[in-house]
């Protein structure tokens, strides 16, 4: 098959995961830019579902940031210790909160400067906060994200920050925000790291994989 070009591709990507996903948003349950932080930072190396369990208790004992600053960190840790980290994630939830209170009044800044400073924020976590809270077009890189982009040839690159710096370069600023969730769900539900379900994939049209036609051979296909 002939490959595409990357503006096609981006076109063919856009309309086929539009419609799959008409409106694409975090999955991480939230209700403010603080709780978003707090479960994006607890969101490392944990998936959204395990924190989406936690985080309700974790809201109902302190929704915001002031609340957040004074708890006891015992009391962090023990509702949160089910995810990987924890501890180390109980210490920077509370650091991160009286933070927000003593120099920003209790809000989460809207700058990726501010973001990074915080400890435990991150690049990816810091544009997760920026996209789904401020609307920021920026692209936070996943694994999901690293490796879809990778397999539908959208880039070429062996680390996250190339990936964020090679789809920026490519995917429209008015798409940006959309396409991130749109190859964070795709990756997470179709094309899986080790059983991609290429068969039902509606974007095969534009990916490049190799490997995409092994399981239509295994069924019989050409």
């Amino acid at each position: 098959m002939k490959k595409i070009s990357i503006k096609r591709k981006i076109a063919l990507i856009d309309e086929a995961l539009s419609a799959a996903w008409p409106n694409p948003k975090s999955e991480l349950n939230h209700e403010s830019p603080f709780q978003l932080l707090v479960a994006t930072m607890m969101a490392a190396q944990a998936t959204d579902r395990k924190v989406n369990q936690l985080t309700p208790e974790l809201f109902r004992a302190a929704p915001d940031a002031e609340s957040m600053s004074r708890m006891e960190l015992d009391d962090i840790r023990t509702t949160i210790r089910p995810i990987n980290y924890y501890n180390n994630k109980a210490k920077n939830i509370l650091a991160v909160s009286r933070i927000l209170v003593d120099d920003y009044h209790g809000e989460v800044p809207d700058s990726r400067e501010a973001l990074e400073q915080l400890p435990g924020v991150g690049r990816k976590t810091a544009n997760v906060v920026l996209s789904n809270a401020f609307g920021v077009p920026v692209m936070p890189v996943d694994t999901h994200v690293h490796r879809v982009s990778n397999r539908i040839g959208l880039c070429r690159t062996t680390r996250p920050e190339e990936t964020e710096t090679a789809l920026m370069k490519i995917i429209p600023e008015s798409k940006v925000i959309d396409f991130h969730h749109y190859l964070v769900l795709h990756g997470r539900y179709t094309c899986k790291a080790k059983k991609p379900e290429c068969h039902a994939c509606p974007i095969r049209e534009a990916c490049d994989w190799p490997d995409k036609t092994d399981g239509e051979r295994e069924r019989g296909r050409p």
